[in-house]
């Protein structure tokens, strides 16, 4: 039976393949014969410029036809043929765009011979020429040259973009270009709302810059030598980001590839633009507005997430200088405004969220940026700060008052912030809570909520008992008549349908079965009134048992109770200073107030209490070997109460050196001539870190002594040196141990040396020899309380130095006539009377003769004494002690192998990432106060920086200052030409080119026009 079964089945699937076959064989018949009627066709030519991509019938092959298909095939292979003509004469086909010049392969030659060749006949173009810009980026939508077309990439660089001097062409569906799109905001700011630009005419301010006399020939000739040299070095960076790297954010020097950290819209590119004008590179820059044309600030394909502050300085800054410094309207290049116009419309997305502070990380792709969004909870105070001046300019530009409510709005609460107070009073932790949500107050509110409908639970259960009993009571009287019937319904909330259990149960009843902690309970459904008919109201009888029952209509979960900023620190500890991720906010507060003219107060009193806290809180003079007067600012960390719990860091970073310039401002502009002097002392403390490392450049973070009296401090090398060694009492402690072991050692050397050739050296006098740190007495009366019988004893050795886990055993033998009990054979009484020969010569050689008294005999079980003679190759050997590593060879170890500069106590980040801070405020204070000194400073750190950093194409970042040729990381970010080089240049320049009375500079250098 069972074979006949499985016989079923195969027939089964034997006549389900053969159906499938015959289906097979029927399809293939069709498709050959469509195959054969379809004419194939060879992949069209690239288009020339100015025609489609549409087959022709020049560029179609019929296949052949198999030459024994009677006529009846052809007929139907012809009727077919119409009718897929005739299906695709249904399909609508999108009318493509036609083709460039870009894309005809026949134009493209070596970028590294194009860079270098220059056309003879090419005349300085003055005005930007749209239409030509036109030409060379248009490009078809479903053919995109390289990886950036739309992003001003050309293509060229080594890497994995395409090897230099080739342009690597892709052919790519338009339809998997995902691009920004501007929807309907979530939370907008009513028309009557909006914050407008301050009006009326700007407010006298003090003159920033000094007055400076007609310098002598001499110093005109050294001033522009220098000069010559700093652009020399801009030229050469250019020419290597245009021939590798055109297009990229970045260029990599060291390996000629680039780099592509911030969307690929040609970082580098834009941010150097207004440097170009400045130092008069008038071709190159009409050569970057051709690049600027083709950046498409809608797409990305190497970020998902815009990093809006990056973005706001380097791009949307780099756009609006450019703009101002080549001649805003007047000038003619109204393509840098269209581009800034076009970013920021994508930036102020960002601010569409409840309480209209931005997301900092915006993913702009249509996805998700049609969503609601609100700002993080743990921000920081830069990149959350520094948005102010970019979006100003451009509103006053534009006219468009929104761009500065969206900023004005986040420097609004920042003053309300202020103005509450934090732990160190007018300046802001490093983490923001920007969300505008209280998630202490949202927890307090959620267990009031959970600890109220806990008690109407109990409540409800009660109620539910009370109604069982009277049930059971009916149901007996229903029981006593022989009858069942219905008792009256209660007033009980029904249940929810989805847990109802209420049809009738064995007792007859209509109510709700309930069981709770074992015991039975029913819940008698009431009658429904006409508001049960539309509502389903839940009466939560026990939430424990969610399988049962549902609770009532969930409230509102995570109901935001507003705030306004506050520290989104979660650990507790906050951490104040003046540098990265704090910085720039607070550089904004005067550059703010110079940019509107003085018409906003805000800014003013925001920064005056800045400086005061700063003073107060995080200025110290360091303890530097030639006592020089300088200024550093610390990093404060405490949990909320500074006064009592406050640990500071007393660091030097590259990152904070802008305060010198920022105090040199403010105490100008705010008329406070001992900011002016602070700002001074500032400067020179990133000035003595340049000129005291081997390579002349300041290392990325580092640490220092602090004075203890900033009017009183001098070099004290014992101090210094205990900074270095934090567990210096240690090892001091340490090293006198070991002195006294070492000691110790040194005598039972001299013993051994002394009793060497001894014919009846014992272990006993050996091991009475070995003690460190016990009395022979107490360590050899520990011998007696081992066992009786017995004829070893073990001292058990403690000294420093040693293993307590290994001690020392050592064979006692006990000498004849020494003082102790002995055992009931041991009646010899020559031994109680004295000591034998051997003994005393013992004792005489270890110079114990004095101390019998302290030794004791070991038990034995009637085994007679045992010898004294013994081998000394059986002597058990002293080690000698390790010796630990000194104070002193601890610090002289650390300053060797980390190369320690004098007065450095660590350099833990010891990168040079081609920062400019420190050249900055330099510039800042040559301008401030006309000391040519300062550009004597700034020529030393030049040099330093070009001699360490210089490659082939530019200049790389290094890894270690401290070392006279570290290595190149091969990095060159984007604010070398836009601004180091920019300061280095204008040290040296004319004092009118970008007079601080008459722009401000972003926090990446670019200027802005200020009101006049």
């Amino acid at each position: 039976m069972l074979r006949l079964r499985r016989y079923r089945y195969y027939v089964f699937f034997a006549a389900i393949v053969v159906f499938l076959l015959y289906r097979v064989t029927q399809n293939s018949e069709q498709w050959e014969s469509v195959s054969a009627s379809i004419p194939y066709t060879k992949a069209p030519p690239k288009s020339p410029p100015g025609q489609g991509l549409g087959l022709t019938n020049k560029q179609t092959r019929p296949v052949k036809s198999d030459t024994k298909l009677n006529s009846d095939a052809t007929d139907s292979k012809q009727q077919l043929r119409e009718k897929v003509e005739k299906e695709q004469e249904r399909i609508q086909i999108p009318h493509l765009k036609p083709a460039t010049g870009e894309d005809d392969t026949s134009n493209l030659e070596p970028p590294t011979a194009a860079a270098d060749k220059k056309p003879s006949n090419r005349t300085k173009v003055v005005v930007y020429d749209k239409e030509e810009a036109a030409k060379t980026t248009t490009a078809p939508l479903i053919s995109i040259p390289d990886k950036n077309v739309g992003q001003g990439a050309k293509g060229i660089g080594k890497g994995v973009h395409g090897a230099p001097g080739l342009h690597k062409t892709e052919t790519q569906s338009a339809t998997t270009t995902i691009h920004w799109e501007k929807f309907p905001e979530h939370f907008p700011v009513p028309t009557d709302e909006i914050i407008p630009l301050p009006t009326g005419k700007p407010k006298p301010i003090p003159a920033v810059q000094y007055d400076f006399e007609k310098e002598s020939p001499q110093a005109r000739e050294k001033r522009l030598d220098r000069l010559a040299k700093v652009k020399a070095e801009m030229v050469r960076g250019w020419n290597g980001y245009m021939t590798l790297a055109k297009g990229h954010d970045e260029l990599s020097p060291v390996s000629k590839k680039f780099r592509d950290p911030f969307c690929g819209w040609a970082a580098t590119l834009v941010d150097a633009l207004d440097t170009l004008w400045i130092m008069g590179m008038k071709d190159e820059f009409e050569e970057a507005l051709l690049e600027v044309e083709k950046i498409d600030f809608t797409t990305s394909e190497f970020r998902s997430e815009i990093p809006v502050f990056e973005t706001t300085i380097r791009y949307l800054g780099g756009l609006v200088a450019a703009y101002d410094v080549s001649g805003g309207k007047a000038g003619g290049h109204d393509i840098l405004l269209e581009k800034a116009i076009e970013l920021a419309e994508i930036l102020m997305d960002v601010f569409d969220t409840p309480n209209r502070m931005p997301v900092l990380y915006y993913n702009w792709k249509p996805a998700f940026a049609k969503l609601p969004k609100s700002a993080q909870a743990g921000v920081s105070v830069a990149e959350l700060g520094s948005l102010a001046m970019e979006f100003t300019r451009l509103a006053q530009i534009t006219k468009e008052d929104r761009y500065y409510d969206a900023v004005a709005r986040v420097t609004d609460a920042f003053y309300d912030w202020q103005e509450r107070g934090t732990s160190i009073p007018g300046i802001f932790p490093e983490r923001v809570d920007a969300s505008g949500c209280n998630r202490t107050a949202q927890a307090e509110i959620a267990a009031k909520e959970a600890k109220e409908a806990q008690l109407e639970m109990e409540q409800q259960i009660e109620l539910a008992k009370s109604s069982s009993k009277t049930t059971e009571s009916s149901k007996l009287d229903i029981e006593a008549d022989g009858s069942r019937g219905k008792p009256v319904k209660s007033e009980f909330q029904t249940l929810d349908r989805r847990s109802e259990v209420g049809t009738p149960d064995d007792d007859g009843t209509n109510g709700a079965k309930i069981e709770h902690n074992g015991e039975e309970m029913y819940a008698p459904v009431k009658e429904k009134s006409s508001r049960d008919d539309t509502e389903d109201d839940v009466a939560v009888l026990d939430n424990r048992d969610s399988k049962s029952f549902d609770t009532e209509p969930k409230k509102e979960k995570n109901k935001c109770v507003h705030q306004g900023l506050t520290s989104g620190s979660w650990n507790l500890n906050e951490q104040y200073s003046m540098g990265g991720s704090q910085d720039s906010t607070y550089e904004y507060f005067p550059k703010q107030w110079l940019l509107l003219g003085g018409l906003e107060p805000k800014y003013k009193e925001l920064h005056m209490k800045v400086a005061a806290a700063v003073k107060k809180w995080l200025l110290f003079r360091p303890m530097i070997p030639d006592d020089h007067d300088i200024l550093f600012s610390s990093k404060i960390n405490t949990r909320g109460n500074p006064e009592t719990d406050a640990s500071t860091e007393w660091e030097v970073t590259h990152l904070t050196c802008f305060i010198g310039g920022m105090f040199g401002m403010g105490g100008k502009i705010f008329d406070v001539p001992e900011d002016v002097e602070i700002g001074k002392r500032l400067t020179d403390g990133c000035v003595w870190a340049y000129e005291n490392t081997p390579s002349g450049i300041m290392p990325e973070g580092a640490t220092v002594v602090p004075c203890a009296e900033v009017n009183n401090c001098h070099w004290n090398e014992t101090l210094y040196r205990q900074w270095i060694d934090p567990l210096y009492t240690t090892r001091i402690e340490q090293m006198a141990d070991y002195e006294k072991q070492h000691k110790e050692w040194k005598t039972h050397q001299a013993q051994k040396a002394k009793m060497k050739g001894h014919k009846n050296l014992g272990t006993a006098s050996e091991g009475t020899s070995h003690s460190k740190g016990s009395s022979d007495k107490s360590r050899l009366a520990d011998l007696d309380d081992e066992e009786s019988g017995s004829s070893q004893g073990v001292a058990t050795h403690k000294g420093h130095g040693v293993d307590e886990s290994e001690s020392v055993g050592i064979q006692k033998r006990a000498p004849p006539g020494s003082r102790g009990s002995l055992t009931d054979d041991d009646t010899d009484s020559s031994s109680l009377s004295g000591k034998s020969a051997q003994a005393v010569e013992l004792e005489d050689a270890l110079d114990i003769n004095m101390v019998s008294d302290s030794v004791a005999n070991p038990r034995s079980n009637g085994a007679g004494q045992i010898p004294l003679k013994q081998e000394e190759d059986e002597i058990i050997e002293f080690q000698e002690p390790e010796r630990p590593m000194s104070h002193e060879q601890y610090v002289s170890n650390k300053i060797e192998s980390e190369n320690l500069p004098p007065g450095f106590v660590s350099a833990n980040y010891h990168s040079y990432i081609l920062r400019p801070e420190a050249i900055e405020s330099v510039w800042y204070m040559y301008r401030i106060t006309g000391e040519t000194s300062w550009q004597d400073k700034g020529w030393k750190m030049f040099n330093a920086i070009i001699s360490q950093t210089r490659t082939e194409v530019g200049n790389s970042a290094i890894d270690n200052v401290l070392l006279p040729n570290s290595v190149k990381t091969d990095e060159m970010e984007s604010f070398w030409l836009a601004e180091t080089l920019k300061y280095f240049y204008l040290l040296y320049s004319d004092p009118s080119l970008i007079s601080l009375d008459e722009w401000v500079l972003n926090t990446e250098a670019h200027p802005f026009k200020r009101p006049i």
